[in-house]
């Protein structure tokens, strides 16, 4: 891939926001300043998003560009409901990303400005502490490319290393989905991928790719994935043949249990001793593990026999630390 492909999209999008944020439109001069570049490079991605991407752009004389003002987004405005639920989607991904993302706090600082008080206060509050944050300019990279692969449908060609293996591989991967879990705070990445021989839908954590780089070839995400379906089965984000996992939780935790539901597939039923049985079905025992481990002794995994045995092992091992 040429750099040059990554710098235009960047620079495709830097332009749609000036342009956003001047409605008496920007002088391709101006523009050129703003982006670091040369006037006659603006005037050809001018022309790219007009022909390629359709961004509705207007001459405004003497030079001068805008994007026409039916495009803009107007205002959004929330009920009290609908804005403690922005409230509290905003604070569970502060939660859970463990690095300092500009482009995180930039957007639920917008989302502040359009909360009631004391929604938008303890938002303020909550953005102060994602500065804090330890940053990695290296990873705040790949999670760029992978954001702009994925939003105009272009290649990625990633350096990636994976848990399970030694060695750092060279994938090729059509960006489908991206998706946060709670499971370690971490980002994954979703898509068609190609290593040598191996090829099909895989998953990548984004602090395992050590490099991204944008190809600039198109993709067609093929209609008959859903991703909702693809993950349904799943913990978090690795799907596959599903399992059947049967737990008894303890009469100390069997209301906590019953109170949430855990998994789409999972079914309850109340034990003789006060304590619960729960059945589900998951495509990765890997995934749920740590919830597991996370009762203690008020679970005991029944099904499946080989996780059963790990815990068998993990509770002997515990038992040697803690004699």
């Amino acid at each position: 891939m040429k750099h040059h492909s990554t710098t235009r999209l960047v620079r495709l999008t830097q332009i749609q926001h000036f342009l956003h944020q001047n409605p008496h439109g920007l002088t391709t001069k101006e523009l050129a300043n703003l982006c670091g570049t040369a006037v006659r490079t603006i005037q050809r991605d001018l022309l790219i998003l007009q022909s390629d991407l359709h961004i509705p752009l207007i001459d405004k004389k003497y030079d001068r560009y805008g994007i026409l003002q039916d495009y803009l987004l107007p205002p959004v405005s929330y009920s009290v409901y609908e804005a403690l639920i922005i409230f509290l989607a905003a604070r569970l991904i502060i939660r859970q990303t463990d690095e300092y993302n500009p482009h995180l706090r930039s957007a639920i600082s917008k989302l502040t400005s359009s909360l009631p008080e004391p929604l938008a206060t303890q938002l303020s509050q909550s953005l102060q502490k994602i500065a804090l944050k330890p940053s990695s300019p290296e990873e705040l990279d790949i999670f760029e490319k992978v954001s702009l692969a994925w939003v105009t449908r272009k290649r990625l060609r990633i350096t990636y290393h994976s848990f399970h293996r030694e060695r750092v591989e060279e994938w090729y991967v059509n960006p489908y989905f991206v998706e946060i879990t709670g499971v370690g705070f971490s980002i994954y990445l979703i898509g068609y991928a190609e290593c040598g021989e191996r090829m099909g839908i895989y998953t990548f954590k984004l602090n395992r790719i050590q490099k991204a780089e944008i190809i600039d070839e198109n993709y067609e995400m093929p209609h008959e994935i859903r991703m909702d379906e693809l993950l349904s089965s799943s913990w978090g984000v690795i799907w596959g043949e599903e399992s059947q996992v049967k737990l008894r939780f303890s009469p100390a935790v069997a209301r906590r249990v019953k109170e949430s539901i855990w998994h789409p597939s999972q079914a309850i039923n109340d034990l003789p001793d006060g304590g619960c049985l729960m059945t589900l079905k998951v495509s990765s025992t890997l995934e749920i593990t740590p919830w597991l481990r996370g009762w203690g002794p008020d679970v005991e995994v029944l099904e499946p026999p080989e996780l059963r045995n790990k815990f068998k092992g993990w509770a002997r091992d515990m038992g040697e630390i803690y004699k």
